[in-house]
């Protein structure tokens, strides 16, 4: 087993049910796109979340 596997077997027995189930829905998904070489669609969901925190961040102008 890899170090990553490792420590995150002793974290989900230290987290509370609610971040393991997170945590284990992240990780399901990163594997899927991996089983599906499409990891890149996973950087483009974070790039397009990033933006949209931009937009919501920006002050509004009033005319």
């Amino acid at each position: 087993m890899s170090n990553l596997a490792m420590e995150l077997d002793e974290k989900l027995k230290r987290w509370d049910s609610s971040t393991c189930q997170q945590v284990e829905s992240l990780v399901s998904q990163i594997i899927e796109l991996a089983d599906h070489d499409s990891l890149d669609l996973l950087r483009s969901r974070s790039v397009e979340q990033e933006v949209l925190d931009l937009l919501d961040d920006a002050p509004t102008q009033t005319r």
